[in-house]
């Protein structure tokens, strides 16, 4: 566990200490979620998925598609609907 001191800039901003940054392997640009419950921040960097795995996930898709026989005119067909309902 670890833990240290920081602030609140006039900007909003919070300063993660170089240790941390350096122990967590974070970057300039990196992303968080941010989560609150009471009096508590709780911040996740956001972890990006590699290439493999995202083109395995999106191939395990397909086939889920393929076997509920899910045409892409079925998701076009549903776009629409859904644009059509937020004019």
């Amino acid at each position: 566990m670890y833990s240290a001191m920081t602030s609140l800039s006039s900007k909003g901003q919070i300063v993660l200490p170089a240790e941390l940054r350096k122990k967590l392997s974070l970057r300039e640009g990196r992303k968080f979620f941010i989560f609150s419950e009471g009096k508590n921040i709780m911040l996740k960097p956001v972890e990006e998925p590699d290439e493999k795995e995202f083109f395995q996930l999106l191939e395990k898709e397909q086939e889920w598609a393929r076997k509920v026989g899910l045409k892409e005119s079925d998701i076009t067909e549903a776009i629409k609907k859904v644009r059509a309902s937020h004019k």
